[in-house]
Formats: structure tokens, C-alpha cells, sequence
């Protein structure tokens, strides 16, 4: 931890947080939800998707531009296929019942898919499909965000950097949980690396004339460059296709993002999957298979014979563990905002 840093528990975090989330009206179930995706993010170490975002849920929760009481809805669809309408819910409510729904189907028809419109930011994607996970399925989710990436040489953004999120169970400590943004990084470690006043690589985004830059503030105005050129703008343009196009949504630039449009619903589109592999194979079968299939990855042989193969998730994990016993980081200027947040809203926790 950096000087700049204050250590927080999580428990009191969490509970702090359901108390600005119920303050500002929320229904207890959804204000308890959210704060756990919140700070279960954090003790994975997603910080960028953690509290960080807080303070703009907040901001958004009581202008109206996100309704505290979403009246959720489905529009259309049949069988394993559905499109739900999430009456500009927070992300994290809509999202969470989106995947309720998609493992519901699953359970009568092996798959289930569930696509969102009308939503807005829904933290980090693997929350979602977790979910599926912990049921003994396969999830898959994806959400589509406001242009905010250009190819190398461009000087206007053409899609998000749409994030993609697997899960498998593997029956062991951890779920393989793949995560990413569809950008070189997620759009939060600007935030982050400009609340910890840090200088960016110069590969991670551009200014607002598409030209490379290391300043966080300049970049989080300007642009995200995608990961691995072509096949992170190639996928990025598949998920709004996905999320927005194939569902009724919006798309590309029809979306708001809610920093520069505090007070107008984002109108996100989501997509979760759930695939129920029991008509496939039996439980043990597939922990036997997905036992070999883990050990064989991590056994690889490494040439720096110091460092170790990682699953997708295992990071996390071990994150999760470190951070559950010494507390949660947070930037000090991001912990006094909490703190001024917390008196405005009379949060009956306090974060020391």
C-alpha cells in the first residue's frame, strides 16, 4: 500500500455503502446487492470497477437519470430467448436479474440468453457471469459502453471497449473467470491513475486528437487504444452487435456516457448466456474433466523458473484472500470524497 492509500475493511465498506445506496432510495434487496458487487470488485482487485465508480452512481441515483425503483421488464422473446427492458435501473440491479433470468432458462432448456436495453453501467463483467458459475454453469456477459476507442491513426472513436466476461466452475477454491475490456485497459485505470496522480504507458490511450499521450486526465478526455490491434476493435464491434443491434437497443454512438451525461440514462445494452452442461454430463465428470484441464495449464513449463502459470480468475483469488484479512486500498482523495458522501447522505457507518 502507497502513502497515498488508506486501508478500509471490507465488511464496513460494504456496509457503508448499502447505507448511501439505501439513503438515496433504493430497495433494500437492490442496495445490498449493489454494494456487495461493489465491493466484492474491489477485493478481487478490479478496483478501476470498484468504488471508484461510487460517487457517479450516487450523482446519477439522485438527479433520476438512474431510477431507484426499476420496474423490469420482459419485451419480447420465446423459449431460451429473451430481451428485457430495464427502465434505466442501475447496471447492477438490471444485470443481476438479467443473469437470475438466463440461469432460469437454463434449467428448463440447457441454454439461457438474456439481452438488456434501457440499462446503464453495470460494473464489472464478471460479477454476471460468476453468478452462472456458482450454479454449476457455464456464464457469459457482455455489456456495450459509449464510443471511447479508436484504431492506431484514427481521431475519432468509433465503439467501445465492450467488455467480454466467462465463467466455469472448476469445483476448487476458485471459478475460472475470464474478464476483459476490449481495450488495452478499462477506462477506470485512468481514473485510478489520475486519483493516484501516476503518469499511463503510452500504448494504454490517446488524447482528444488520437495522438498517444501519459498524462491519465488528458487520456480519460481523449481515447482507449484497443488490445491486440484489429482483433480487439473486431470484437468490440461483435459485442454491440450483440448488446445493441440484434436486441432493439441502442448502439455505437446513440449511447450517453454518464460522465459527460450526469443526468441522462446511458440506455446500455447488455447480453448474459448460461449454458447448463448437466444435459451433457454429470457434475463429477465435469470436475474431473476441469481438473485436468486446470492442472495441465498450470503445470507449463516456465523459462523464468521464479514465475508460475496463472488461471483467469486465480489472481482474483488470491487478491481476494490478501485483501478480506488487511482491508481494501483506497486513494485518499478517493476515500475523502467517500467521506463527505457518507455525511451528506447520513450514512450510519462510518469508513474508520
Amino acid at each position: 500500500m502507497s502513502e497515498n492509500e488508506v486501508l478500509v475493511n471490507a465488511k464496513t465498506l460494504e456496509s457503508f455503502v448499502t447505507d448511501l445506496f439505501r439513503n438515496v432510495g433504493m430497495e433494500e434487496k437492490d442496495a445490498t446487492f449493489s454494494a456487495h458487487a461493489l465491493v466484492q470488485t474491489n477485493l478481487w482487485g478490479i478496483d478501476s470497477h470498484g468504488i471508484l465508480r461510487l460517487p457517479i452512481y450516487i450523482k446519477r441515483l439522485r438527479s433520476g437519470a438512474v431510477k431507484v425503483k426499476p420496474d423490469i421488464k420482459k419485451i419480447k422473446g420465446s423459449q431460451a430467448l429473451e430481451v428485457l427492458h430495464g427502465d434505466d435501473g442501475l447496471g447492477f440491479v438490471v444485470g443481476r436479474l438479467a443473469m437470475e433470468r438466463a440461469i432460469q432458462l437454463a434449467d428448463t432448456f440447457n441454454v439461457g440468453v438474456v439481452s438488456v436495453i434501457r440499462s446503464n453501467h453495470f460494473g464489472a463483467a464478471t460479477l454476471y457471469a460468476r453468478m452462472a458459475a456458482e450454479r454449476n454453469m457455464v456464464g457469459l456477459a457482455m455489456t456495450n459502453v459509449i464510443p471511447n476507442m479508436v484504431m492506431h491513426g484514427c481521431s475519432k472513436p468509433v465503439v467501445g471497449n465492450n467488455p467480454i466476461a466467462f465463467a466455469a466452475p472448476t469445483f476448487g477454491d476458485f471459478p475460472f473467470a475470464l474478464d476483459i475490456s476490449l481495450s488495452a485497459v478499462a477506462g477506470g485505470k485512468l481514473l485510478l491513475a489520475s486519483k493516484k496522480k501516476e503518469k499511463i504507458p503510452l500504448n494504454w490511450a490517446t488524447d482528444r486528437e488520437g495522438r498517444p499521450t501519459d498524462d491519465p486526465d488528458k487520456a480519460f478526455a481523449g481515447f482507449l487504444l484497443p488490445v491486440g490491434g484489429h482483433k480487439g476493435f473486431g470484437l468490440a464491434l461483435m459485442v454491440d452487435i450483440l448488446c445493441g443491434v440484434l436486441t432493439g437497443g441502442v448502439f455505437l454512438n446513440q449511447m450517453k456516457g454518464m460522465y459527460h451525461y450526469p443526468d441522462d440514462p446511458s440506455l446500455t445494452g447488455h447480453l448474459m448466456i448460461a449454458i447448463n452442461f448437466s444435459s451433457l454430463m454429470g457434475q463429477e465428470e465435469m470436475k474431473s474433466r476441469m481438473e485436468f484441464f486446470c492442472k495441465t495449464v498450470k503445470s507449463a513449463p516456465m523459462w523464468e523458473t521464479s514465475q508460475e502459470m496463472l488461471l483467469p480468475g486465480e489472481i482474483e483469488h488470491r487478491t481476494f484472500q490478501e485483501r478480506s484479512k488487511k482491508g481494501i486500498p483506497i486513494p485518499s482523495k478517493l476515500f475523502e470524497e467517500l467521506t463527505d458522501l457518507g455525511k451528506e447522505l447520513g450514512a450510519s457507518t462510518s469508513l474508520i
